[in-house]
């Protein structure tokens, strides 16, 4: 190829999850139930009435409204983009880019790092503790040293499940130099949201997606929750009529439905519980998780071997088990009832097999 891109671009693999055909897909966090019936079918009524040949409402009113009413912000604190990675990415292109630095806390979600790249900011990866968290004890000092332009923090945390104090993410908002983003891709799982941390600091901004307690992953729908001049600042760089007319009726439409999303939470936490205990009944070491996700370790075992047996059995989850600090770790998504016990016994059978090996 004689065209090559810029400098950086060549030398790292875009953000993956393998998709492979399975009876029970428990690999990448999404909901396990559909969108709620009267939900798509008012959609699909509002979408014939749309004047497809107008562009979308630029500014979203409707939806900023509605996502402002259920956060209890105002309006001009809510930015939307397609899917919380445009999010991140609008966040890069206005805080970032040559010259600035972003650092997370690894492990955590890749795309922090990838977006980085893509938009030519520097990233730095700094150290959890053993438990997953977030040490408050050098955070300040690593905080300097680095001098980072935006700070991310994924919380509950992606592919640990963990959860951050509250007083972790103040010390953050009064410590770190520039932006402190809050993702919350998993928040309605979590006993602990740091929207209302977006009222008292002017520097922090949390971040939430459509795509699990409101089962849109297909759709791709995502928004920020920040102090109105860093809005203000994403809606310049946004590019314009970046958000169709169709995405902004069915994100709007979904506040009617806030009991059938609540309800799902309920149901998914109490799954997610059971799945703790049936692990740790196996003696398989997990992290207790505020997400819709487990991670685990099995003991005694290789687990990128228990992956490809789970999968020959018709169980897909995620492989973690060959990433840096994550060694022979596995995640598995929280699903309906009988696809959890579809991969507990998956599960169950396949470390009968391998013990019968050894």
């Amino acid at each position: 190829m004689s065209i090559m891109p810029r400098a950086g671009l060549g030398v790292f693999e875009g953000y993956h999850s393998a998709q492979v055909e399975a009876k029970v897909r428990l690999n990448t966090n999404e909901s396990p139930f559909p969108p709620p019936p009267e939900l798509l079918s008012r959609w699909q009524e509002g979408v014939v009435e749309l004047s497809l040949n107008r562009y979308p409402d630029r500014s979203a009113v409707a939806l900023r409204a509605a996502i402002a009413k259920f956060h209890q912000v105002s309006q001009d604190m809510v930015f939307v983009a397609n899917g919380s990675n445009e999010v991140i990415q609008t966040i890069l292109l206005s805080f970032g880019t040559s010259g600035a630095r972003a650092v997370s806390f690894e492990p955590t979600y890749a795309m922090y790092e990838t977006i980085a790249r893509v938009t030519n900011t520097s990233y730095s990866a700094l150290e959890r503790l053993d438990d997953f968290t977030i040490s408050t004890q050098t955070l300040a000092r690593d905080l300097t040293d680095l001098n980072p332009d935006v700070t991310f923090v994924c919380a509950p945390n992606n592919p640990t499940g963990v959860a951050e104090d509250s007083s972790t993410i103040d010390l953050l908002g009064s410590e770190a130099p520039g932006l402190v983003v809050i993702d919350e891709a998993y928040g309605q799982f979590s006993p602990i949201s740091q929207v209302g941390r977006t009222l008292k600091f002017d520097n922090i901004a949390v971040v939430r997606t459509f795509s699990k307690i409101w089962s849109l992953a297909g759709m791709r729908i995502g928004y920020c929750i920040a102090p109105a001049p860093i809005v203000d600042i994403l809606w310049k760089v946004a590019l314009p009529y970046h958000l169709d007319s169709s995405k902004q009726l069915l994100a709007t439409l979904c506040f009617d439905y806030i009991a059938e999303m609540e309800e799902r939470v309920a149901f998914l936490i109490a799954q997610r519980i059971q799945l703790e205990l049936a692990l740790g009944e196996l003696g398989i070491q997990y992290w207790p998780s505020s997400a819709n996700f487990i991670l685990f370790r099995p003991q005694g075992v290789d687990a990128a071997d228990l992956w490809r047996r789970l999968l020959d059995k018709g169980v897909l989850i995620r492989d973690w088990s060959k990433w840096p600090r994550l060694a022979n770790c596995l995640r598995v998504t929280v699903g309906t009832q009988s696809e959890n016990d579809y991969f507990l016994e998956a599960l169950t059978h396949s470390l009968n097999e391998m013990s019968a090996s050894w």
